[in-house]
């Protein structure tokens, strides 16, 4: 199954665009992913969601937020604290996962590619058949 990322933002306004697409697409929902990393011992969080594919097609798409926002286990951000709950309110926990800063890495193509290959390295979305 192959999966993509579609990169909304760095997470201010878009976060309310990714908790819109949980809300309008609930039957979909496959996983959340909170992914934190850290650049010049700041650590910043991406938001992101994956959908089961819609119909026939074989096509996961994954939206995500991209290390717009900053992160701190003890006092989350408003913006984290939005989509835990829009998460929990299906039922579901949103994983945490602590990953590379994508600015290690020469385009954003390789650092989706990275990314998907720990999702599935961990279960968190279906091998590429």
């Amino acid at each position: 199954m192959p999966q993509q990322f579609i990169e909304l933002g760095e997470g201010y306004g878009d976060v309310y665009e990714l908790l819109e697409i949980i809300k309008t697409n609930q039957e979909r929902f496959h996983q959340a992913f909170i992914l934190t990393s850290t650049k010049e011992e700041k650590k910043v969080a991406s938001l992101a969601v994956a959908l089961k594919p819609v119909g026939e097609s074989k096509f996961m798409p994954i939206y995500i937020c991209r290390e717009g926002i900053p992160f701190n286990e003890e006092e989350p951000s408003k913006r984290q604290i939005m989509f835990e709950e829009n998460i929990e309110q299906l039922g579901r926990k949103a994983v945490v996962v602590e990953i590379k800063h994508s600015s290690i890495f020469s385009e954003p193509k390789l650092f989706y590619q990275y990314l998907i290959g720990i999702m599935r390295l961990h279960h968190y979305i279906p091998a590429l058949n």
